[in-house]
């Protein structure tokens, strides 16, 4: 049974974990999401754990919900120095090394069980490798955050249905790519600001995973949700290259430990409410709607390998790509 966590969404302040006078050292973990998200619950148990497993040499807050600012700008805070980690998406994260980007081309992923392999490959690994030279930061982890669907006050089954349709979009320019293939009109808008849009009619609709439909309550303004699952979403888990040169050897190797284990509870949690939730917001009277996903990705895959569309990977990650957990025949 799926249980939904009630917690404070408009917390501004962060949380801090460590309180301690013995910490030495206080760093600052942004991110866009919400207080009751497994994303934000997750951060803060391995905070408490990464202080109890260093000594209280570190400690950590916590600002959920863009209390420090959107995925750019924090993305902006690692170099800058106003944040020490993040959570963001690979989109973002692309925007500094676009191969890191690949699996958010619509249906470049087929199923959580191709994001699985992928999160376990020497592909990811080499990926992350690659923004890390390039940034000069250091991800640590791939957390899952669920296939994106479609949202809006009409029915939306076929790629047509969305012809002319304003789209909010993340402010990434790979979110362009479904848009474009769909012929839908792309509307960047922060994150924080969704909510408002929708009520507003800025946009006639947005593309999220079920967990931040809910979390977001961007279903209390929206009547239909369309399981496109164009887009198989995960998060990056980003130090920034001047903390993680403070660590010593010890606790480099203590935070790539929890850091993975929160990744992975965090990606449980979110695979589980993502499977539970069709049901539930069906019960709260919206139309669940279960479109021709090959007409989707037929019209999407053509731009896969499109620089004008914004790819940035070579042919070769590509086929690395499709090729895992690939059935035989």
């Amino acid at each position: 049974m799926f249980r939904r966590t009630l917690l404070g969404t408009a917390l501004a302040a962060p949380v801090l974990v460590g309180r301690s006078a013995q910490a030495q050292t206080r760093l600052r973990w942004a991110h866009v999401y919400e207080t009751n998200e497994p994303y934000h619950t997750q951060a803060v148990w391995a905070a408490q754990q990464i202080q109890q497993r260093t000594s209280n040499r570190w400690a950590i807050e916590v600002f959920p919900a863009s209390a420090l600012g959107n995925e750019p700008t924090i993305n902006q805070g690692l170099a800058l120095g106003t944040v020490d980690m993040i959570y963001t998406g690979v989109a973002f994260a692309g925007a500094t090394y676009k191969p890191i980007s690949i699996t958010n081309a619509p249906y470049a992923l087929r199923d959580f069980e191709h994001f699985t392999s992928y999160r376990n490959s020497d592909l990811l690994r080499e990926m992350m490798g690659g923004y890390n030279r390039q940034t000069g930061h250091n991800a640590l982890a791939l957390t899952y955050y669920g296939e994106r669907h479609v949202t809006a006050n009409r029915s939306v089954l076929r790629p047509e249905d969305m012809r002319g349709m304003k789209l909010r979009v993340p402010q990434a320019p790979l979110f362009l790519m479904f848009t474009r293939s769909v012929g839908a009109n792309a509307t960047p808008i922060a994150f924080a600001e969704v909510y408002l849009a929708l009520q507003q009619g800025t946009v006639d609709g947005q593309e999220n995973p079920l967990p931040t439909i809910q979390a977001k309550k961007f279903y209390e303004v929206q009547s239909h949700i369309s399981l496109t699952g164009h887009i198989t979403e995960s998060l990056l888990t980003i130090l920034s290259g001047n903390t993680w040169r403070r660590l010593n050897d010890a606790d480099k190797a203590t935070f790539q430990e929890v850091l993975k284990e929160a990744s992975d509870r965090a990606t449980n949690e979110i695979r589980e409410q993502e499977l539970a939730l069709p049901a539930w917001f069906e019960q709260q009277g919206k139309t669940v709607q279960r479109p021709d996903r090959a007409a989707f990705r037929a019209a999407a895959v053509p731009l896969h390998n499109d620089a004008a569309a914004g790819a940035g990977w070579t042919r070769e990650q590509y086929d690395r790509l499709q090729a895992l957990g690939a059935r035989p025949g």
